[in-house]
């Protein structure tokens, strides 16, 4: 065997390794934790509802139609919920997968432009960014979405710098309808045409050539995105039609079409932040990768010089996508995910060089340093002195008992950071960087989760309420959260979710007094106002950051109507 092909067998043994660990880091937790607010409740209520209802066309939030997004994300838990049989295991598969998938990809792509080292150094640098690995351990839409745009952009990639490659061009576009319907935003991976055609027109080096009579193979490209959409456009439209006699399904259109995606845009109505707001996360976020920075950046630059089309569409699609966002009104930090991978493939050539500079390796150093001090000393503080920090934590997450564990966990944490720091040094600085991020996400996935999710899941309220109201009585609720509906566990009468509270108050009550012997309520403690007696209720305590109420009819103040104007603590949503 030559010494080439050694290397190159060598290679693959490396990404194969990487790739199990990113499984170990990624996948740890499975299992042992339930849905956490605000957005993982919300979207796998509406995947358990499809499972039971056998409505997969339509998202439902109780008795609601759900509208924010969609159903692309539900479809996906629910179809996960099909195969494993677990709740707790398929509501965070698809982010697990997304990641895997879109680390492959960033690796296939390194490779082909460069060589195996770089898909290496790709893949293994979004790994240890901490944004990346903090949204793919969480059950949301962006896994997702950043799967299928990273996806759209190697087939773009592909065709534009090692082809022609009309297959992998076709896929790329279909790729980027599937992120439409996934999110909204598919369709910025096709922004990568814009520094294609300034390379073309200047014939930067690497370019692909696609020769004349190639502009209706560019328009097939078209119909692959529409085809895409249409996968969940048109049966939803005609299903919509046909129920033309309820107002809800027309709402529910417009909503969704043009409510939730131009008018979010254009006319955001939260999380609004000024035009420079993703620069900080970028420096931050992608800590430790950002790092890299002060080194990449005029290697960058080098490169646009010399007119290597490979950085040129990299780093014009990454300028393109930021100018997008930063353009809206309303952001939000995760808006940007899908940009790291592209940034980790830009920066992956100069990493073998970068990686032997003494600079970047006292940086990594200092930053897991740091980290790890900051831990250590944060939970050594809040141990021994019990700050009011603690206190309220503790309270606000019904803690009790494991108030401490939390804090030992922030110093097991802190010390794996210094020890790391201790031992590698400065010679093994990077291995020292990727060990301290992935003992965090592992004491956080196998010691965090079972001590936070009682009181993050709802788990531990809901089950107080199956226990205290009996297995053929009927139980309403008011102002209730996604959180409470799917670990409730057992059917249930909501009387809406976006309803004004005092309205759900006046139907529950009304629905109560039907049957009072068998119906209980439970709600929020301010959406009851002064119009339950509570010395006749009982309180159920804290979760969630809320305080909630279980009750039956004679403990409801006859006559009486809860204030219009009710703080509900509402979640954000995702956008």
């Amino acid at each position: 065997m030559s010494v080439a092909t050694q290397a190159t067998v060598q290679e693959r043994r490396y990404f194969w390794l990487l790739l199990i660990f990113a499984l170990v880091v990624i996948g740890a937790g499975i299992g042992l934790r339930d849905p956490w607010p605000s957005d993982e409740p919300r979207f796998t209520l509406a995947a358990k509802q499809m499972v039971e209802s056998g409505d997969w066309l339509f998202p439902h939030r109780g008795s609601e139609l759900y509208s924010d997004k969609p159903p692309m994300l539900m479809w996906t838990e629910a179809a996960s919920f099909v195969i494993t049989g677990s709740w707790r295991i398929a509501f965070l598969l698809p982010s697990l997968l997304s990641a895997l998938g879109t680390m492959l990809l960033v690796y296939d792509l390194g490779r082909r432009l460069w060589n195996r080292q770089t898909g290496l150094y790709a893949a293994a640098a979004l790994l240890v960014s901490f944004q990346f690995v903090y949204q793919v351990k969480r059950a949301q839409i962006d896994p997702l979405v950043l799967f299928y745009i990273t996806a759209a952009n190697w087939g773009l990639l592909v065709h534009l710098l090692k082809g022609p490659n009309w297959r992998a061009f076709w896929f790329g576009c279909f790729c980027a309808g599937l992120g439409v319907i996934t999110k909204g935003v598919g369709v910025l991976a096709l922004f990568m045409l814009l520094p294609y055609l300034v390379a073309w027109h200047w014939r930067w080096e690497g370019i692909s050539h696609m020769g004349a009579g190639a502009w209706w193979r560019w328009l097939l490209g078209l119909v692959a995105l529409l085809a895409a959409m249409a996968l969940w456009l048109v049966p939803m439209l005609l299903s919509a039609k046909a129920h033309s006699s309820d107002p809800a399904y027309a709402a529910y259109v417009n909503d969704i079409l043009f409510r939730q995606t131009a008018q979010r845009y254009s006319n955001a109505w939260h999380h609004i932040h000024s035009p420079l707001y993703y620069i900080p996360i970028i420096a931050f976020s992608w800590l430790p990768f950002s790092l890299v920075y002060p080194g990449a950046i005029p290697r960058w630059w080098q490169q646009l010089k010399a007119k290597d089309a490979r950085q040129l569409l990299l780093l014009g699609w990454l300028v393109l996508v930021l100018l997008f966002f930063s353009a809206s009104p309303g952001k939000r930090d995760v808006y940007i995910l899908p940009m790291l991978p592209m940034a980790a493939l830009a920066a992956a050539p100069f990493l073998g060089e970068l990686l032997q500079t003494r600079w970047l390796r006292g940086a990594g150093l200092l930053f897991i340093g740091v980290l790890g001090a900051a831990l250590l000393l944060t939970g050594a503080y809040a141990l021994i002195a019990h700050p009011a920090f603690a206190t309220n934590l503790a309270t606000t997450r019904g803690f009790g008992e494991g108030e401490h564990s939390l804090w030992w966990m922030c110093i097991a944490m802190g010390a794996v950071q210094l020890i790391l720091v201790a031992a590698l040094r400065m010679r093994h600085a990077a291995w020292a960087v990727a060990g301290g991020m992935a003992a965090i996400w592992l004491a956080w996935s196998l010691w965090g989760y079972p001590l936070l999710n009682d009181s993050s899941s709802s788990a531990g309220l809901m089950r107080e309420v199956r226990e205290r109201v009996p297995a053929n009585d009927e139980l309403g609720m008011i102002a209730w959260k996604e959180q409470n509906l799917l670990m409730l566990d057992r059917p249930a009468t909501d009387f809406g979710f976006k309803v004004p509270t005092h309205e759900q108050y006046t139907a529950a009550v009304t629905w109560q007094a039907q049957s009072p012997a068998k119906r209980w309520l439970f709600a929020l403690d301010t959406a009851i106002g002064n119009c339950v007696d509570r010395a006749k209720a009982v309180s159920l305590g804290h979760a969630n950051r809320r305080e909630w109420w279980l009750f039956k009819a004679d403990a409801v103040v006859q006559g009486c109507v809860p204030s219009e104007d009710v703080d509900q603590a509402p979640t954000s949503t995702t956008d």
